[in-house]
Parts: structure tokens; sequence; C-alpha cells
């Protein structure tokens, strides 16, 4: 379900735009000093017979900036000078605005340069798709641009990444200039769309031996419903029964997931739910008891693209959540168990491309705040937690593609904190130990405070190019906060070896892992093995 949340990260390729250095006045005494510079644009006007007006330029703030006046300037340096400040544009996005200058008088020391604005002429959708899908309202969820506005390719990245958001999709964009417009460009975007329905099968064995190791999932996902590029995405885990892990009497899980996003422009809208179920008979002095319980999950939240160029992307989004539990004893409500808790929470998000590495960094803040008839939790009289937490969690990753020998390696890194404002109950503690924080151990023991970080680190080997990784993992995680001087230690340091990758339309990561630092008497197998098959139809 996680990757299906993954926005596409695109960066359409433009003609390189040169660094060239500030331009100082020329020692050539054939130069004309220069003590102003304007700026006008040039638009025309299709209404009218006139063939064109000038205004006051909407780019001068862009294009003065780092220009010392007074300058001399002769042919080369004035040539030099209008490289820059078109690279300027390109780097901004303007890849159709050109800069001009006009035969002029410059003997005055004033020097006009004339902007041609790129425009959008038409912008135009071509559905290429066997049985047509696309409507007018898919172009328009998806652009954050129209026929009129200034052509910038950030714009074109921002839609292409929400036609592109679901994998049955293919989108590509052409522009032509149009004859009929002075620094008009006709964009046109060819789609095509395959079976927008999914479904995938998996089978893990991340399950814990008290409601099942070994688990099966289905998973449905629709994409763009309703021509919107919306995904609607619906799942089902399942225990499987099995006594391999010595653990007798009646038990299994189950977890109901629902995921729905919508992008618009700019924005992104998501709505999700889960509900897990377990149950485990365990036998007691006189007869076996059945321990149950459930919990319930909504989350919305409304995602914001607040600057993206070339190099970065940085992104805002907020929203609110909500969570109950309830746990039984043979079918009898533990009262004082029950929880429920809502509030809301806050997202900034950037993504730095730095050479062939990608840098992401996150900063989270979750609070409670009482909402949905929020009940104060048991810990409360103790001062050991609260139903309206104060959160912060803070990630930061790293991906770098490289090749050693002809062979195409990649480095991974991955940096997780949380940090606490307030006590915290045991479901928001900071927990390390197991394939999805620490890896080398089997998850069946975990060390949890209200504070704590861990450290992936991963180095893989793309076999000959053909799709399979080997990959090595070194993880360290630490605990921290109060309570944690009652554990048996607050450091866990554990190591992976895997293969990953896709065999004839099956996707499958198989791995061994081992503890290499654990606080004596903590619990858990020498030696972990684990697997995660799965197959889209």
């Amino acid at each position: 379900m996680e990757q299906l949340k993954q926005t596409p990260h695109i960066r359409l390729q433009t003609e390189q735009a040169t660094t060239t250095p500030l331009i100082k006045s020329t020692t050539d005494k054939q130069c004309f000093p220069i003590r102003q510079i304007n700026f006008i644009d040039y638009q025309t006007r299709p209404e009218t017979v006139t063939p064109g007006i000038t205004s006051p330029s909407q780019f001068t703030s862009l294009l003065k900036s780092n220009i010392a006046l007074p300058l001399c300037l002769n042919e080369a340096s004035l040539n030099q000078l209008l490289n820059q400040w078109q690279n300027r544009l390109i780097d901004k996005g303007f890849i159709t605005t050109r800069v001009r200058v006009q035969p002029q008088d410059l003997r005055q020391g004033i020097l006009t340069i004339t902007i041609i604005p790129g425009k959008i002429s038409h912008l135009q959708l071509q559905d290429q798709s066997q049985f047509p899908k696309a409507t007018n309202a898919t172009l328009w969820f998806a652009m954050p641009t129209k026929a009129g506005d200034l052509l910038n390719l950030r714009d074109l990245e921002t839609g292409l990444e929400n036609l592109r958001r679901n994998s049955s999709v293919t989108a590509n964009i052409e522009l032509f200039a149009n004859p009929e417009q002075i620094g008009g460009t006709d964009v046109i975007i060819a789609f095509q769309q395959g079976n927008p329905f999914a479904l995938t099968l998996s089978l893990d064995d991340a399950g814990s031996k008290a409601t099942g190791r070994f688990q099966a999932s289905a998973a449905l996902a629709a994409e763009n419903l309703f021509s919107w590029n919306d995904l609607l995405y619906s799942s089902i885990t399942r225990s499987i029964k099995t006594n391999n892990d010595g653990t007798k009497g009646d038990r299994g899980s189950q977890n109901l997931n629902f995921y729905y996003a919508i992008p618009w422009k700019n924005w992104l809208f998501t709505l999700s739910h889960s509900t897990f179920h377990y149950h485990q008979t365990v036998q007691g002095a006189f007869e076996d008891i059945e321990y149950s319980g459930k919990s319930i999950q909504w989350q919305a939240n409304l995602n914001r693209l607040l600057y993206r160029d070339t190099h970065r992307k940085t992104t805002l989004s907020a929203g609110f959540w909500s969570r109950r539990s309830f746990n039984y004893v043979d079918g009898d409500e533990l009262a004082i168990q029950r929880r429920r808790m809502a509030g809301w929470q806050a997202n900034l998000s950037h993504i730095e491309y730095i050479g062939n590495a990608t840098w992401q960094l996150s900063l989270d803040y979750k609070q409670g705040t009482g909402a949905d008839r929020s009940l104060p939790a048991p810990e409360e009289q103790f001062n050991q937690g609260t139903s309206r937490p104060q959160i912060i969690t803070t990630k930061i990753q790293l991906d770098y593609p490289f090749s050693l020998g002809q062979q195409p390696w990649r480095l991974h890194s991955y940096w997780q904190a949380q940090w606490n404002k307030t006590p915290l109950i045991q479901q928001d503690k900071f927990s390390i130990g197991g394939r999805y924080t620490v890896r080398g151990f089997d998850g069946e023991l975990t060390l949890s405070g209200n504070r704590g970080w861990l450290w992936r680190n991963e180095i893989a080997w793309n076999i000959a190019h053909q799709g399979q990784e080997i990959y090595l993992g070194i993880d360290h995680g630490r605990v921290a906060g109060i309570g944690t001087e009652e554990l048996l230690g607050k450091q866990l340091t554990g190591a992976v070896l895997g293969l990953k990758g896709q065999l004839r339309g099956i996707n499958y990561d198989l791995f061994v892992g081992m503890p290499l630092k654990k606080p004596q008497g903590f619990q858990t197998s020498h030696i972990t093995s684990g697997f995660n098959i799965s197959y889209q139809f």
C-alpha cells in the first residue's frame, strides 16, 4: 500500500542552461556606458489588427538581480548578458520565453530589453487508449496551467506527475510552436491507459507468533476510476494457520485497508482507513481463554506543492486522524483498555537532487486534540501516557545509484527520529527490532521508548543489469525517554543479506539477518530469515 501512495518524481529535460559569470564592465574603449536597464514585454493582441503591445516586463525582478550598474557594454559583452538572462529564464522553467534586444541608441545610457513571453496557445490531451477513458476533467484535474498562461516547465512536470500517478497510465508531452502567435506554443499530451484494474496477491512471514507468522494478502486497485487521475485501493491481509512456529491454540489476524487519492493541480487529497482484528487462544488453569481485539483508524490529508525547480521540490500537508481500539477476553470487553483518540497532523517534505543523488527530508508533527469523543488514556492517572499526544518525527533518506566496474550499484540510507512533548502510550512510542526498523531481529521482542532514532543502510548490486539485486544492510537504533532505564538496554544493531527483484512477473524479497549488538537477556533468534512474494494480474 505504501508504494501506491508514492508520487512519481518527474524532471523534464531541456536545453542545457550554461552558467554564465556576472557581467562586469568591459575594458574595451569602444563601449557604451549603461546606467539604466529597462525590461519590456512584447505581446500580440489577436483580437485586433494591432501587431503587438509592450508593457513593463513581469520578469524584471528576476532578470535585474545580480546586475551591478553602471556597466560599459560592447557587442560581445551585451551578447553575454543576453545569454545570462536567457539561461536564468530557462532555469526558472520559462523555456519558451525569449530575450531580445531591438535596434536602439545607447548613447543616452539606457538599454531596453524586449522579452517575448512564452505562452500556451492550446493545451490538448489526446487519448490513445484502446478504450478511451480520458475526459476534459482528466486534463483539468491534472494540469496546474491552461491555455493563455505562461508556459513553465515546472507546471508541465506537475501535470505529468498527476497523470502518471497510476501505473496503468503512460503520458508524454510534446511542444509545437504556434505560427499564429508570437511566443505561442501548442502543448499536446499523448495519454494512454491500459487495464484500470489490478489484482495483487502476496505472501509473507511478517506476522507474529501470537497471531500467525505467515500472512496472505489480496489487493485490488482501480485507477482513474472517475477519469480524475484518482486511485481507489483496497486490500485484505489474513494470517495463515500453521503449527510450524510451535504455538498452540487457535489464533489469527485480519487487516482491511482502504485508500483513495485524487490530485487537483498542485493539490493532492488522500483518505485512508484500516481495520485490524486479532484473536488468540491460550491454555488456562481450567479452560482455554480467548483474547481478541480490534483497532480502527481513519486519516485524511491535503497536500500542497509549495515550490519546485530543476533541483528540488517542497510540499506541505495537513490533515486529521482518529484511532480506536477494543480488547476482549472470551468475548467480554475490557472497558479499561478501550481507547479512542483523534487529532491533527502536519508534514513538511523536501526533495533535493544533487548530481545522481536524491535526498528526501521530512518533518512531521502529530497532536491529539480530544476530537471525535476521545477518551482519556488509562495511563494518564500515572502520567505515563495521554490521548492527546504531541509527537515530532523527522526522516532523512538518501538514494544514490552508481557504477562500479560497469556494473550498476545502489546506495540507500535512511534515518528517522522521534521526539515527544507529552508522555506516550505504547502505540505511540518509538520501537526498534524487526524487519521494518532494525533488521536482523525476529520482531517478537522489541525495545520502545518515548523517544528514539534509527539508521538503516543498504548497498545493492543489480546483477548483470538483470533486475535482480543482492543487498547488504546494517541497521542501528536507540530508544530514550522516561521508562527506558527499566529496559534490558536501549540500543540494537543488526545486519541483513538479501536478494530481491522480479522474475517472470513475480516480485520477491528473500533475506537472512542476524543481531550484531543487543542487550544481555534480550531474546531473539540467532538467525532470522524472511520473505515477501507478490504477483500482479
